[in-house]
């Protein structure tokens, strides 16, 4: 079975096109008005400047988000290299509840933590919306 052989239902079709907004929103957010509240998630040991990791990382979800909307024929493929870039930046939620960094209303330990339940969400809906789960079960069978 080739990857067009995974269809997506009609409810699927919306989500993705949901994240993909959601995602283009994040990345006007990292480019604009919320970059001191995203440089406050760039954990300390990565090497780079966390302004430019920000920036960086809003052109990656605009390019992420622009597909998921877009790019249908890739699906499978943007949902993958999405739930990964969602697992590369999930350090910077972990740093932000460890150094304890008040950010996007997030201004308690408890608030902080319910956050980190969020990113398997995020995995998981990326995955699905663009029929990668299905895709990545038939490959493990």
């Amino acid at each position: 079975m080739n990857k067009k052989t995974f269809k997506s239902s009609k409810t699927q079709h919306i989500f993705r096109i949901i994240l993909g907004s959601l995602m283009i929103l994040a990345a006007i957010g990292h480019l604009t008005f919320q970059r001191e509240e995203f440089q406050a998630q760039v954990p300390n040991w990565i090497p780079l400047g966390k302004d430019l990791v920000v920036v960086l990382s809003g052109i990656v979800e605009l390019c992420f988000g622009l597909s998921m909307i877009f790019w249908k024929q890739q699906k499978i493929n943007i949902g993958i290299a999405l739930a990964i870039f969602y697992i590369l930046i999930f350090p910077g939620n972990i740093a932000q509840y460890i150094n304890a960094t008040d950010a996007f209303g997030l201004n308690t330990d408890t608030k902080r933590l319910i956050r980190l339940f969020f990113q398997p969400v995020l995995i998981f809906w990326a995955l699905w919306a663009t029929t990668a789960l299905k895709y990545i079960n038939h490959k493990l069978q």
